[in-house]
């Protein structure tokens, strides 16, 4: 049952498992456009190679999130974590494009069962009236490793080698695979009054905050595969620096607002999240100097600091108590988002250039307001 209070004793296991988990994660975001640039992959192998992982995940989500409801959330963690360590091993073997492509997809795999069970272990662990709070603050994992490994991950990769970067991942999969070993063993008590809804891999009452996280995790797909080259044409060395502002902004703002979350309707703090992501993407898209990509993750940091757990208890909240299929659908649609964002903008980026393809994800951003107001706020209101 859940406790009054929000840090106890597996809230902490989880929350170094999952930064563990992060960090290995995270340090690639930088550093495998550039490793695959320098084996001569093209733009549109970058974007799919960079894009399959959220897509294997997309496809386990909602089965691990209907499992978790009959299943305990430690048993996916674990495996997980152990995909992850493999997957970070075979990196050192694998060449694009085809042996890269199995070890992403093997990779994605494991972030699915991982991501699903933890976050919905927080959600069932936590405080009803403080939930969306316990929710932002274990999501600082991955902010905070978010902040500190990209940059981290460009030093390995400019003073020593890929094979380090690699060996690293490996290490810090490991670190989460133990950690996760220490969680106690939390027994499942299935639902007796499973509505036919909820008897689905999806949940239908999940699906507006999905949409909506569809739309904004494809601006983050299309970042993560694509800014660390753009910033290297533009003369800026290690991205690193606009991951890590971005990061701390997230950080800070869940530190400093994390009660808002819950004080306020997810709607109101929605509607302003949703504008960041547009004036971010479009200051990105006439930004050439480290500045000014300083000044677009700022930006784009303040809206996700809030927006993420806010579609992630919106999910909830919508879903009753059927959490983790609704977890698996949200999550599901945002690894849609992330592939697709990688895989389209990769092709736009083919024939265009870096500024319409930045325009791109700022129209995307449009559409994910549009859709907000006028299909979701006003159809609640």
């Amino acid at each position: 049952m859940p406790t009054s209070k929000i840090i106890t004793r597996d809230f902490i296991f989880a929350f170094l498992a999952q930064f563990a988990f992060s960090s290995a994660l995270f340090i690639l975001i930088p550093t495998l456009p550039i490793y695959l640039s320098r084996l001569k992959s093209p733009e549109t192998e970058i974007g799919i190679l960079i894009g399959v992982s959220s897509v294997s995940s997309l496809l386990i989500r909602p089965i691990v999130g209907r499992a978790l409801l009959r299943i305990s959330e430690r048993n996916f963690m674990l495996g997980g974590a152990f995909l992850f360590t493999f997957s970070s091993i075979a990196y050192l073997f694998a060449s694009p494009f085809w042996p890269l492509f199995i070890v992403r997809v093997f990779q994605g795999i494991g972030f699915a069962l991982f991501f699903t069970a933890s976050t919905t272990l927080i959600a069932n662990i936590s405080p009803e009236d403080r939930r969306v709070q316990s929710i932002g603050y274990f999501l600082l994992t991955s902010n905070i490793a978010f902040a500190l490994v990209p940059s981290f991950g460009m030093f390995l990769i400019n003073r020593f080698s890929f094979t380090i970067l690699f060996g690293f991942c490996t290490v810090v999969s490991l670190g989460s695979l133990y950690l996760t070993t220490r969680l106690e063993k939390r027994e499942v008590v299935p639902l007796d009054d499973t509505s036919p809804v909820d008897r689905s891999f999806l949940s239908r009452k999940a699906l507006p905050p999905s949409i909506i996280g569809f739309f904004t995790h494809i601006i983050w797909g299309a970042i993560t595969a694509f800014f660390p080259l753009y910033a290297i044409n533009q003369g800026v060395k290690n991205p690193g620096p606009f991951f890590a502002t971005f990061a701390v902004m997230v950080i800070l703002g869940r530190a400093l607002g994390g009660r808002i979350l819950d004080l306020y309707s997810r709607e109101k703090i929605i509607f302003p999240c949703l504008m960041t992501l547009i004036i971010s993407m479009i200051i990105l898209a006439f930004s050439k100097t480290l500045p000014m990509f300083i000044l677009a993750a700022i930006i784009w940091g303040i809206g996700n600091a809030f927006l993420f757990p806010t579609l992630v208890a919106y999910a909830i909240d919508l879903a009753g108590p059927s959490r983790g299929p609704a977890l698996g659908t949200f999550t599901a649609f945002c690894d849609l988002g992330v592939g697709l964002g990688a895989v389209i903008m990769g092709i736009i980026l083919r024939w265009t250039n870096y500024r319409v393809m930045f325009l791109c994800l700022a129209f995307v951003g449009v559409i994910a307001f549009l859709y907000f107001n006028f299909f979701v706020r006003k159809r609640r209101v």
